[in-house]
C-alpha cells in the first residue's frame, strides 16, 4: 500500500465532503476507502509523517514525485495544515473527526470545538510548521513526548538531528573516506522544509552556541541560505535542491585538515594557512569520488573561495568566471561565517555582515548576487547575534 494512494484518498474524502452531506452513501464510501488505506499503511509499521510545503508533498523526509501535481497539498498548506502526523491506533470515529476538522478549515469554517477536542491526547496531529529557536534565543521548551498539539499549533523543527547527522557525515568522510549521500539528501530535504515553513523569516539560522563544532552547523546554514537565494533568483526546484546539496558539502574538504588548525584561536602561520587553503581541492576530490553525478557540488567545493577579481584560492592558471552556484555559495559562506562565533572572534550581527558584503561587491563577490542576497535578508526578521567590535574575514 503506497502513501501516495492514501493521500489521494484523503483528498478525495475532502472533495466528497464538499459535495455530499454527512451520512450520504457517496461520502461514507469515500471515508471507508480512505480509512482502509490508512489501516493498511499503519499495519506496515511506524509513525506516518506528511508535510506540505513549497508545492511539494513530503513523506518523512523525502518528496513524493508522483504527487507533484496533487493540488490538495497546496490547499492544505494554504489553510495552515502543513504537517500531519499519525502515530498509534486510529479509530474510524477519530479519523472522521480529523477529516471534519480539516474540511471545515479548508472551507473557512473552523469548528469552534475543535481546539478543545485537540487538548486531549490524539493519535492524529496536524498544524503548521515552524522552526523552533534554542532556549538562548528565547524559544519555549519543546512539548513532552505524547503531549497534544492543538489544531493550528505549529510543529517544531529544531534541526538538532540534522546538525548531528552532518557531524556524523563529516566523521564518516574523515574516518572511512565515505560520503553517505542518502543522509546528505535527507538533511537537505529537512533544511528545505524548514526554509519554506517559516512565516516571518526567510531562513532559520541555527544558534551556534548550542553546538560544539562550527563546521557542521555552518554547513547547514550555508545550505539553507543558498537554497533561499537560488529560489529568490528564480531558479527551478531541481536547481535549488542541487544548490542546497552543494552548500551542505562546500566545506567537506575540511575533514582532511588537522583539527588543531581548524580550531586554532589565534592567527594562522603561513604554513598553517597553506594547509587550510587545501580544503577546496580536497573537497572536490571527496565529492568526485562518489559514484553518482555530483559535478556541481564538486565545482562549488573547489571554487567557493575564488573571488570574481581573480584573488582568493585556489588560483586559476587561466582567468575564467566561476559557476553561478559557486558565486551564490561564496556570498552565503561569507555571511554566515561573519555572523558565527569562531575560536578567534565573536560573531557579527546581520547588518554588519551585510554591510561588509556590500563593500566587497564587484571585487570579491558578485554584485548582482549581493544585491539580491541583501534584499532577501533585510526583508526578513533574522536572528541577530551580539556584535562586539572584532575584525576578521572568514577562513
Amino acid at each position: 500500500m503506497s502513501t501516495s494512494a492514501f493521500l489521494i484518498s484523503l483528498g478525495q474524502c475532502l472533495a466528497t465532503m464538499n459535495l455530499y452531506a454527512d451520512g450520504h452513501p457517496a461520502r461514507e464510501r469515500a471515508l471507508d476507502a480512505s480509512f482502509e488505506r490508512l489501516q493498511e499503511l499503519q499495519a506496515a509499521g511506524g509513525p506516518l509523517e506528511f508535510s506540505f510545503v513549497g508545492g511539494e508533498t513530503i513523506v518523512g523526509q523525502l518528496p513524493v514525485p508522483e504527487l507533484a501535481s496533487w493540488d490538495w497539498g497546496a490547499r492544505l498548506a494554504g489553510v495552515g495544515v502543513e504537517r500531519i502526523e499519525i502515530a498509534g491506533p486510529v479509530s474510524r470515529e477519530m479519523y472522521d473527526r480529523f477529516l471534519d476538522e480539516v474540511w471545515r478549515r479548508v472551507m473557512g469554517r473552523p469548528d469552534a470545538t475543535a481546539e478543545a477536542r485537540q487538548l486531549a491526547p490524539q493519535a492524529i496531529r496536524w498544524g503548521p510548521l515552524a522552526v523552533r529557536r534554542s532556549a538562548a534565543a528565547g524559544a519555549e521548551a519543546a512539548p513532552a513526548e505524547g503531549a497534544a498539539v492543538r489544531a493550528g499549533t505549529a510543529f517544531d523543527l529544531s534541526l538538532t538531528d540534522e546538525v548531528a547527522t552532518v557531524r556524523w557525515l563529516h566523521d564518516e568522510v574523515a574516518l572511512r573516506e565515505s560520503l553517505q549521500m542518502v543522509e546528505v539528501d535527507a538533511v537537505v530535504q529537512s533544511l528545505s522544509l524548514a526554509m519554506r515553513s517559516e512565516r516571518r523569516m526567510v531562513l532559520p539560522l541555527l544558534d551556534l552556541k548550542r553546538f560544539d563544532q562550527y563546521t557542521t552547523t555552518h554547513a547547514c546554514n550555508v545550505s539553507v541560505l543558498a537554497m533561499a537565494l537560488a529560489e529568490r533568483m528564480g531558479l527551478g526546484r531541481r536547481e535549488v535542491r542541487s544548490f542546497g546539496v552543494a552548500g551542505l558539502l562546500h566545506d567537506i574538504g575540511k575533514t582532511r585538515i588537522p583539527h588543531e588548525i581548524l580550531v586554532k584561536p589565534g592567527k594562522l602561520t603561513e604554513a598553517e594557512r597553506h594547509v587550510m587553503q587545501q580544503h577546496p581541492m580536497e573537497g572536490a576530490r571527496i565529492v568526485l569520488e562518489q559514484e553518482r553525478g555530483l559535478g556541481l557540488a564538486a565545482v562549488v567545493a573547489y571554487e567557493h573561495h575564488v573571488c570574481i577579481d581573480g584573488t582568493g584560492y585556489p588560483h586559476f592558471h587561466f582567468a575564467r568566471q566561476c559557476h553561478l552556484s559557486s558565486r551564490i555559495v561564496h556570498v552565503c559562506d561569507i555571511y554566515d561565517a561573519l555572523c558565527s562565533n569562531r575560536p578567534y572572534r565573536e560573531g557579527w550581527d546581520s547588518e554588519r555582515a551585510l554591510t561588509y558584503l556590500e563593500s566587497r561587491a564587484g571585487t570579491e563577490v558578485d554584485a548582482t548576487i549581493v544585491r539580491t542576497f541583501v534584499a532577501m535578508v533585510r526583508g526578513s526578521t533574522t536572528h541577530r547575534m551580539p556584535m562586539p567590535e572584532a575584525p576578521g574575514v572568514p577562513a
